[in-house]
């Protein structure tokens, strides 16, 4: 690892065992223009910041939701594209009323599992648990990760 100021850069193979992935994918998702290097060294190596660390994480889990890698550098594009405080109080406003609307949603269908017998009412909710889970965690990371406001 190199410092550059008080940011730590990584050489692709330590970027790559820190994301679990390959140098080539390191190197492809590169080349897509999924990622970019911070800078260079005096040798000429590519170097990543943490930041790229996390959009790896981001990529892989896009990637594991069976987004297209096209998909997911349309995506990372915009999201790279949105950083005015207008676009996030946007995007926030907007992902409140869709969590608004997934709650009313719930609410209507507990009657419903309800009336299912315990067996039913399991393998129904089955395939839900591990998307809420997800969807939870991606809410946590991203009040956790930024400034109190």
């Amino acid at each position: 690892m190199n410092r550059h100021g008080d940011m730590i850069l990584y050489r692709i193979g330590e970027l790559a065992k820190a994301a679990s992935l390959s140098e080539r994918t390191i190197d492809y998702y590169t080349k897509l223009g999924l990622i970019k290097p911070e800078s260079r060294s005096m040798k000429n190596y590519r170097l990543y910041s943490h930041e790229t660390l996390a959009a790896l994480e981001r990529i892989n889990q896009l990637k594991q939701e069976k987004y297209t890698l096209e998909e997911i550098k349309s995506m990372m594009d915009k999201w790279n594209a949105a950083t005015p405080e207008a676009d996030v109080s946007d995007k926030l406003a907007e992902l409140e009323l869709q969590m608004q609307r997934l709650e009313r949603e719930v609410k209507a269908l507990e009657p419903m599992i309800n009336g299912l017998k315990p067996v039913q009412a399991r393998r129904a909710l089955a395939a839900l648990i591990p998307q809420g889970v997800a969807c939870m965690e991606a809410i946590k990371l991203l009040l956790t990760q930024n400034p109190p406001m």
